[in-house]
């Protein structure tokens, strides 16, 4: 008897996407398992924040499907989108309200009340260090300290699948530091699948699986070690040649 696989946390299958006559996403396919940590590895324009946009339902995908642990997201966006926690790019704190009344605020956004949220958001700000500034209005933060509460914002419903879009830029070596560690330990403790959106070659770690993207088209997807092999473990030559062999004629 064949066993049971898990549900993957993410699907996407076949995904192409165009502004106008400019095509951005080329027949995109991938799959993210639960306690996997992919990491989505592309240059700047290279289709990152579509594909995120996409399977955020910021946008909507007009050619191929998109399922968050088995809920497709044209035909049960609700529920796929309960499943999903995400930090974005760009920040989206309340600057002017507490860390509190943010994290509040997001919970009531996923259905949870007040009584069920608090011990919640409390465990989260602990993981991050930050329980101690929990009543701190957000703009007495640092920015490292801004997007470990986004992080923890984003995990008090439970989600199944975390994505991250270029969570470190503009923070500093430490804080990059922290919030990669962290988020790894995630998938290894609580099965969370998580895909790491980055343009930063130091930031694919030695166990994580790889996506590159280039020019809206997936030119690899394997272990690191896999995709390395030819270039002595070198994730940098190896995404040169890679993104070198896939340039448009």
């Amino acid at each position: 008897m064949v066993p049971d696989l898990p549900q993957a946390a993410l699907a996407v299958a076949g995904v192409s996407h165009s502004f106008g006559p400019r095509r951005v996403l080329r027949d995109v396919s991938f799959t993210v398992h639960p306690g996997d940590f992919t990491s989505l590895l592309g240059l700047n324009g290279a289709g990152k924040t579509t594909l995120f946009a996409l399977i955020t339902r910021l946008y909507h995908s007009r050619a191929g499907t998109i399922s968050v642990l088995g809920h497709d997201m044209r035909h049960e966006p609700l529920k796929a989108l309960a499943r999903l926690g995400v930090v974005f790019q760009q920040p989206t704190l309340d600057l002017d309200l507490s860390v509190r009344q943010n994290l509040h605020y997001q919970a009531s956004l996923h259905g949870l009340s007040r009584a069920t949220a608090e011990p919640r958001i409390v465990t989260e700000l602990d993981r991050v260090g930050l329980a101690d500034r929990i009543d701190d209005r957000v703009r007495n933060l640092s920015g490292g300290q801004r997007r470990r509460v986004e992080l923890a914002r984003s995990l008090l419903h439970t989600p199944s699948l975390l994505l991250l879009d270029e969570p470190t830029v503009g923070l500093d070596i430490e804080s990059r530091r922290f919030l990669l560690a962290h988020v790894r330990d995630l998938c290894r403790q609580t099965g969370l699948g998580v895909l790491w959106a980055t343009h930063l070659i130091d930031e694919v770690v030695p166990e994580a699986r790889v996506i590159v993207l280039h020019h809206g088209q997936v030119l690899a997807d394997g272990p690191r070690t896999t995709i390395t092999a030819a270039h002595q473990g070198d994730i940098g030559a190896a995404f040169a040649t890679l993104t070198h062999e896939g340039q448009p004629a």
